[in-house]
């Protein structure tokens, strides 16, 4: 058959090594990846050993307000730091700005970024040192101010060089049942916030940056310049008082095994969460194995956090694993900040009062009951969503209820704190999807019939309509704020709350400190095992179904639920049953097994992202300004293939060639005045000739900075920029 379920390796086997030993199994090819951690300390890399870098820390420097409070005297600290860093060769990248190439919306800052690294360096150029001797946190912090600090340096007690980890500043403890982060995760700007807000030291300048950040991240702009031009605002009012500025950061190194036998290939990773993200399993293949295999995967640290998907697997060993076990309902473009459709896909229409349907429910706070919203509500946006169903591990088909009981979730657990039944982690989890959440309605399910010669696949799809109160440019930033999906079936989540209500453990961290109880773990915890074995033979015999299912489900629908599960105990010793790519076999203390789940009702198969594999660019071969408009040449790089190798070839974008269809680059650009405003910004059009075409038509009479960046195959990382200078003249 054309069409192969799920994804290359038929089993892949995670386990916790050291990094020497990982180093020697790598070179060995042994082990396929080591996650995490570079097995080489900076040192030579075996020939037979790929690395991938991804964003790891900050390097940032600190000036405390509380003891320095002049503005001024700050900013005249920071900067005798920075500029003794620009003159250094450290294992860091110095970057005197938020946003990073690592970042895609670095072409919106770029022209701060070049000013700021201008300043620098030619003070570093000058052979200016700092007089200073600071304090330092984190290694790669200790080891530059040790290169900075001379023998006649004066200690300056209130100033740190610091080294702030990028996942522990994103801090993503919890990955609601598939829901990855806030949709703007990947954002230089949401980064900038994260890092500097908490230090802002004048009123007026918080309350700046508090209006301004809830304005993007609420959709309160009108276009993609307006939007911009709150990006740059946010990042000026967060380093105006120079309580915090960043200096650089540090790239994480990890590493594959290519041997040309026993290697693995056609590996993607992200460009800041590297090969923990879930695209690495989605596409990486076995080079003597491309259709299965056994891929072998090594953590530095063992899983510590609690195993239960809806306020656990926290940890990175922990994350690597739930990416394999459960599908989100969208994926994090590697690349850039966008998201990829996965289990769930959308039509988004937007309009700033569209009408809500009478019947559109909500569910209730506290006890998610779906209630109908009424007559009269009105939503920024309306979203046709199409779910994309499966089986489960145990056999049972995904339905709408299991949809539906997911997305009450969050109100029954989220809806405050410090009450019976809640839990403050998913509630600051959650807080978005019930804060932008109006109403939704389940319109139909339809078939979908996919034939493969003689044989047909069926499909269940149930559209839903979501209305929601956001907006953003980025149609699958909108998208990704409340997906009605769910990777776990109701009666698992049923399951798990009911162990929460008996106190055999909490969802999250939080809370189970709190309360002070376990943390829910429904796979290492034999007592919990147990306990919940007990209930889902008593469930069984009842054909117990939730409350807020009555409508929804029969008693008999049910009892076979009840009983799935009870044999998927039965045979695999765990309840972590999802509709992923991947099932939990076994498990021990070092490490775990997951068997592919090749279920011909799994929507998605081999090669489905393979594209995000070998990151491809363009660049800008030639702009020429025409008064009212400019035109933009291209060169793109494509991957020619050999045998088990290949190679990125540049060449120039040619004309469209009638029938061969092609991937052509977006065309980004933002508009600049002289004094730093935005007043354009978007993608240039084509035409046939592959001829981009830049709108300047109405600019007011000036001179304008116009930043070019090309975006090829979803890849905005690290992009080649072009700065063209126009100047429009009076009418």
């Amino acid at each position: 058959m054309p069409f192969y379920p799920s994804f290359y390796p038929q089993e892949v086997k995670i386990e916790t090594v050291e990094p020497a030993e990982a180093a020697r199994r790598l070179q060995a090819s042994a082990l396929h990846a080591y996650v995490g951690a570079d097995p080489f300390a900076g040192g030579p890399v075996p020939k037979d050993v790929t690395p991938v870098e991804s964003l790891a820390s900050y390097i940032v420097v600190t000036v405390d307000p509380s003891a320095v409070k002049d503005r001024a005297e700050r900013c005249a600290i920071a900067d005798k730091i920075l500029a003794g860093l620009a003159g250094l060769k450290a294992d860091f990248v110095f970057h005197p700005y938020a946003v990073t190439p690592y970042h895609a919306d670095y072409l919106s800052h770029f022209d701060r970024v070049e000013n700021a690294r201008k300043v620098f360096r030619e003070r570093a150029a000058d052979g200016a040192r700092p007089d200073l001797r600071v304090q330092a946190r984190g290694p790669i912090a200790e080891a530059l101010v040790a290169a900075l600090s001379g023998p006649a340096s004066r200690t300056e007690p209130n100033a740190t060089i610091e080294q702030l980890d990028l996942e522990t500043l994103l801090n993503r403890r919890i990955e609601l049942n598939g829901w990855i982060g806030p949709p703007w995760l990947k954002q230089g700007w949401y980064q900038a916030y994260l890092l500097d807000a908490a230090m802002v030291s004048n009123a007026e300048t918080k309350r700046t940056v508090e209006t301004t950040y809830r304005r993007l991240v609420s959709g309160g702009y009108d276009g993609a310049a307006s939007r911009i031009e709150l990006e740059r605002t946010l990042v000026s009012a967060l380093t105006a008082g120079c309580e915090r500025l960043v200096a650089g950061y540090t790239l994480r190194r990890e590493y594959t095994s290519s041997e040309y036998s026993q290697g693995v290939e056609n590996v993607a990773w992200d460009s800041q969460l590297g090969l923990e993200s879930p695209i690495f399993v989605r596409t990486v293949k076995l080079k003597d194995f491309p259709w299965n295999g056994w891929l072998r995967v090594g953590t530095p640290n063992a899983p510590a956090a609690a195993w239960n998907p809806i306020g656990g697997f926290t940890d990175r060993a922990g994350r690597l694993i739930w990416g394999m076990l459960g599908d989100p309902a969208f994926l994090p473009a590697p690349h850039s900040a966008s998201w990829l459709p996965n289990r769930t896909s959308a039509d988004v229409a937007a309009g700033g009062g569209i009408p809500v349907p009478a019947d559109a429910v909500r569910p209730a706070p506290g006890t998610g009951v779906l209630t109908k919203v009424g007559a009269g509500k009105r939503a920024r946006t309306k979203l046709v969503y199409r779910v994309r169903e499966g089986a489960f591990h145990d056999g049972t088909p995904m339905t709408v209820a299991d949809v539906l009981y997911s997305l009450g979730l969050p109100y029954r657990l989220g809806a405050g704190s410090g009450e019976k039944g809640l839990d403050a982690g998913i509630a600051a989890s959650t807080a978005l999807l019930r804060d932008r959440l109006v109403g939704f309605r389940v319109t139909k399910v339809e078939t979908v019939v996919n034939k493969y010669s003689d044989v047909e696949l069926v499909y269940q799809v149930p559209i839903v309509e979501m209305y929601i109160d956001h907006w953003a440019t980025d149609a699958t930033e909108t998208a990704a704020v409340a997906p009605p999906w769910s990777a776990l079936p109701w009666h698992v989540t049923a399951l798990m709350e009911e162990a929460v209500k008996r106190g055999l453990g909490a969802f999250s961290r939080d809370e189970a400190a709190r309360r002070g109880i376990p943390w829910l773990d429904v796979v290492r915890d034999a007592k919990t095992r147990e306990a919940l074995a007990g209930v889902v033979a008593a469930w069984e015999v009842q054909g117990y179904v939730p409350p807020v299912l009555k409508k929804d489900v029969t008693v008999a629908d049910a009892r076979a639920r009840w009983a799935a599960l009870k044999r998927f105990y039965g045979q695999y010793g765990h309840f972590l049953v999802t509709n992923g790519p991947y099932r939990l076999d076994k498990w021990s203390s070092d490490g775990v097994v997951l068997g592919v789940f090749r279920d011909l009702t799994y929507p998605i198969g081999v090669g489905t992202f393979d594209e995000y594999a070998i990151p491809v660019r363009a660049y800008v071969a030639g702009v020429a300004d025409r008064g009212d408009r400019l035109e933009i040449r291209a060169e793109v790089e494509r991957v020619s293939k050999f045998a088990r190798s290949y190679e990125i070839v540049r060449e120039p974008l040619g004309p469209k060639v009638p029938g061969l269809h092609e991937h052509v680059p977006r065309c980004h650009y933002v508009v600049v005045t002289a004094d730093g405003g935005v007043v354009r910004a978007g993608s240039a059009p084509h035409d046939d000739q592959r001829l981009f075409r830049v709108d300047l038509k109405g600019l007011a009479p000036g001179t304008y900075a116009v930043m070019i960046a090309f975006e090829a195959n979803g890849n905005a990382v690290n992009p080649s920029i072009t700065i063209a200078q126009h100047r429009a003249g009076a009418r």
